[in-house]
């Protein structure tokens, strides 16, 4: 069977440059990524444990500060490293087929400190995964990584050509979609309910989901905010979502 909604394998223009130490050793830690090199200052890389197939460099902070963005805060570490491998949605769909964990889709989220956070708050809460755009999402980088807090080597994310298809897909496998929007009636607490896999859909800050997106959903639905903030930035909307998740009540039995 033909295998959907998956990112396609495309080489990278240039390698991301990881750091920060929450970032760095998250990557290390990671067996499916490849760390091609890295600098750092005697006093951070004197605290590792490398192996000794990884090419290391010693430099002051200045020369840190030089291999990534203006007033990255780098904390002595700095990595190269490969873009992990490709996930297709029909495998992380099938790795949640026996368990209740959330699945977030982002609709043209661009910017990499919200999908890091995002991220973050998914491994917070054990959420299965996350999937994006191919071409309206950031690509892996340090910022990204940095803002993610090392949940980006541990929760799969998937990049699909077709968000709309990627949708009907998560729906053949048994998720209920939940848009979040602020334009309905209903909250998020009644539209998850007490049972069902949920897929919790969000749009960027300002635009939301697009019409289309809307449209693929099998209900939308809205967090109770105060009507003095018009709406949350989309990383806190999706932590605060997938805590409602989390603990909303269950089924007896």
């Amino acid at each position: 069977m033909a295998r959907r909604g998956h990112r396609p394998s495309q080489a990278p223009a240039s390698r991301p440059r990881f750091y920060g130490r929450h970032a760095v050793l998250a990557a290390l830690a990671n067996p499916e990524r490849r760390v091609r090199k890295i600098w750092g200052t005697r006093e951070a890389l004197g605290a590792l444990d490398l192996p000794p197939v990884i090419p290391i460099t010693y430099a002051d902070a200045a020369d840190l500060g030089r291999l990534v963005p203006g007033d990255a805060p780098h904390q002595g570490l700095v990595a190269e490293v490969d873009p992990l491998e490709d996930i297709w949605l029909g495998d992380l769909l099938e790795q949640g087929a026996r368990d209740r964990r959330p699945l977030v889709v982002l609709d043209q989220v661009t910017d990499p400190h919200n999908v890091g956070a995002v991220l973050r708050s998914a491994a917070a809460f054990d959420a299965l995964g996350i999937v994006t755009q191919d071409r309206h999402a950031p690509p892996e980088s340090g910022a990204l990584a940095r803002s993610a807090s090392g949940a980006l080597e541990i929760v799969p994310w998937v990049r699909v050509v077709n968000l709309s298809r990627a949708l009907g897909e998560i729906a053949d496998a048994g998720f209920w979609r939940v848009g979040l929007t602020g334009h309905v009636e209903a909250t998020l607490a009644e539209a998850i309910g007490r049972e069902g896999r949920i897929c919790l859909v969000l749009g960027a800050e300002g635009e939301g989901m697009r019409q289309n997106t809307e449209a693929h959903c099998d209900l939308l639905a809205k967090l109770p905010i105060s009507p003095r903030v018009e709406s949350l930035n989309v990383s806190n909307a999706a932590a605060i979502a997938l805590y409602a998740v989390a603990t909303r009540p269950t089924v007896p039995q």
